[in-house]
Order: C-alpha cells, then sequence, then structure tokens
C-alpha cells in the first residue's frame, strides 16, 4: 500500500452514503486525529429515480462540505448495502489466479445478476474440512458495474475526486481493527456489527481477517414501521418519537413510552437474534477450534439497551463500538457509533 500524500496533510474524506444522512471524515495524515467530520440528513427519494438520487447526493454532498475544514477532494465512496452481494463459498484448494478464476465460475451461477455486469472481489478465509476433503472458504463480495457508475456520477457532480471506491464491511472491518490493534487482538475472534438505517452489516473476522460476512434485513427503518403500526400513528411520528425517546438518558425517559416502543419493536430484534446465531452457528461449525470471544455493536442505531439484551440472548458478551477511540483528542457530532463505517472509509490507504 502506499501511503496517503503528505502535502496535503490530511488523508481522504471518508464518504458514507446512507438511506438517510451522509456522513463525512477526514483524518489528519498521521491518523491521530479527526481533522473534520459532518453528518447531512437527507430526505427519502425514490430509488428507480437515479438522475434524481445523483442530483440530490451531490447537493448535499457539496452543502455538507461548506464552511468545513475538509481539505482537498480526494474521496473514498461506499458502495450501498442494497447494490452488494454478500456470500461465503467453498471451492476447491487453489492459489493466485487460478484461486481467482474457480471463484469467479462458482459465483457466476449464484449472483443475482449477469456475471458479464458483475465487479467482483473476494477474501480468503481459511482452509476448511467438508467430509473426507479440504476446500477454500472464501467471502465473495460482487455488484453491477452500474453502480459502481451510479457513484462515480454522484463524485462528479459533487466535484470530489473518487480515489476508491469500497464495501461497508471492508469499511468496517478496517474501523474496528484500527480501534482493537494490540497484540493481544490479534488472535481474538469477535463478531462486528453495524446496525443502519435500513440493514444491518455482519462480520465476523479473527483479527483484521474476515471469516464471515452477512447483511441481516433489520435496520432503524424497519423499528420505526413497527411502532408506526404498533401505535397506529404516522410514520414520520414514529420516527421523531423513537428518536426523541432514544436520545435521551435512562433517567429520563417516559416510561411507558419505552415500553410501548419495546413491545412493538420486541419482535424484530428476536428475529435479528436469531439469524445473529445463526451466523455464528455457521462460523462455530466452519471454523472449528476459534470461538467467538465478544460482540461488538455500531452503527446509528446501535444503544447501551440493545447491547444489554443481546448479550443476554445470545450468552456472550457484547459490547457498543468506540469507532472514535483511537482519535482521544477528536470529538464527533451525534452518537459515536454511527461512524464506523465512514471512519472505515477514511482509514484506506490510496495510491
Amino acid at each position: 500500500m502506499v501511503g496517503w500524500r503528505g502535502r496535503q496533510g490530511a488523508g481522504p474524506i471518508g464518504v458514507d452514503l446512507g438511506s438517510r444522512s451522509i456522513k463525512m471524515v477526514q483524518l489528519t495524515a498521521d491518523r491521530t486525529r479527526i481533522r473534520e467530520a459532518v453528518c447531512w440528513d437527507i430526505p427519502a427519494t425514490a430509488r428507480s429515480d437515479a438522475a434524481a438520487r445523483t442530483r440530490q447526493l451531490a447537493h448535499a454532498l457539496e452543502a455538507a462540505r461548506e464552511g468545513r475544514a475538509f481539505r482537498g477532494r480526494d474521496a473514498v465512496f461506499c458502495l450501498g448495502t442494497a447494490e452488494l452481494f454478500l456470500q461465503n463459498m467453498r471451492v476447491a484448494q487453489a492459489t493466485g489466479d487460478q484461486l481467482r478464476q474457480v471463484i469467479e465460475k462458482e459465483a457466476a451461477s449464484r449472483l443475482p445478476f449477469d456475471g458479464d455486469q458483475a465487479e467482483l472481489r473476494f477474501y480468503e478465509a481459511d482452509t476448511v474440512r467438508q467430509g473426507d476433503a479440504l476446500r477454500r472458504e472464501v467471502i465473495v463480495l460482487a455488484c453491477q458495474k452500474p453502480s459502481v457508475h451510479g457513484l462515480l456520477a454522484v463524485a462528479e457532480a459533487a466535484r470530489l475526486n473518487p480515489v476508491a471506491i469500497d464495501a461497508a464491511p471492508a469499511a468496517l472491518l478496517r474501523c474496528y481493527s484500527h480501534q482493537f490493534r494490540r497484540s493481544s487482538d490479534e488472535e481474538v475472534c469477535a463478531l462486528f456489527m453495524s446496525v443502519g438505517a435500513s440493514c444491518t452489516t455482519v462480520v465476523i473476522a479473527r483479527g483484521d481477517s474476515p471469516r464471515f460476512i452477512k447483511q441481516v434485513d433489520f435496520g432503524g427503518r424497519q423499528l420505526d414501521e413497527a411502532v408506526s403500526r404498533d401505535l397506529k400513528m404516522k410514520l414520520a411520528d414514529a420516527v421523531a418519537l423513537r428518536r426523541h425517546s432514544g436520545d435521551r438518558r435512562a433517567d429520563r425517559r417516559d416510561p411507558e413510552i419505552a415500553e410501548s416502543i419495546a413491545k412493538a419493536t420486541r419482535p424484530l430484534l428476536e428475529s435479528m437474534a436469531n439469524d445473529l446465531a445463526m451466523c455464528m452457528r455457521y462460523y462455530s461449525v466452519t471454523f472449528r477450534g476459534q470461538p467467538l470471544s465478544r460482540v461488538v455493536i455500531g452503527g446509528g442505531e446501535a444503544s447501551p439497551n440493545m447491547a444489554d439484551w443481546l448479550s443476554t440472548r445470545l450468552d456472550i458478551p457484547c459490547e457498543l463500538a468506540e469507532p472514535s477511540r483511537p482519535f482521544p483528542q477528536s470529538t464527533l457530532p451525534g452518537r459515536s457509533t454511527q461512524w464506523d463505517v465512514a471512519i472505515g472509509l477514511a482509514l484506506r490507504e490510496v495510491k
């Protein structure tokens, strides 16, 4: 890898384009401080109208940067979770170009879109036993080329220079590898999860090496819809109610409202916990002898209550992520947990 351009005195801007907000982070060149960070809310737009979405995002990116201390125009963008295909696969043992050819051939039959239109990358997880044979466990990440072209169009319209396009799981792994970087963390197996507005990204890794990646259909939008249905209120009111209650200290929350929200969202939380348990089971069966030590919960929907509940439900220590912990002299607006992807993007080294 080639480090950041020293003449700029700063790394690239990490740009996390969420379904409800844009988060942008830039670090100093030595990665010791957060130079600038901003979270900018964006209204919902029909995803079918690509041109309108491009204009909306470009306008939001320019507005978010205005009057702030971002330096330069180099930026690392992130594919949306809905645009990313993820799957663990087992393939024949191979190396180098031969392994890539084996993976591309196997993935072609599983992709939900034409393989000729695919941009495909993969992680090598480990060698695993399947019956009497040894196979190579790999994690495939793929998207359609038009998704990449769409991000490039947004960057151009916003007058940014896209030095890389990343995927959320890679950014999460980079963020948490930077947070947990003691020598004792290198052999620890952990589950990292980022609970966003529309879905939850799950990464199980040993040190900085991923073993399993999955996206779970659970996020803030589903929780808001559940509150809206159960309490018979408009969706906008449900969003405001849940946000207002969640942002207050526990001792200042209205217990009746908190209980109503908990009752409405409990089935979704149970379903999410079941999905996490299945992820953990797949991991434990596939990678024997590498037990999980902890679960780290990040994303904009992470909360102490969620961590406590999952600790009991999954019978494993769960803790809230602290993406800003490696930068002790820096502060971030809003919930610290929501910055995991953006910080991971900002940490990416580019040529």
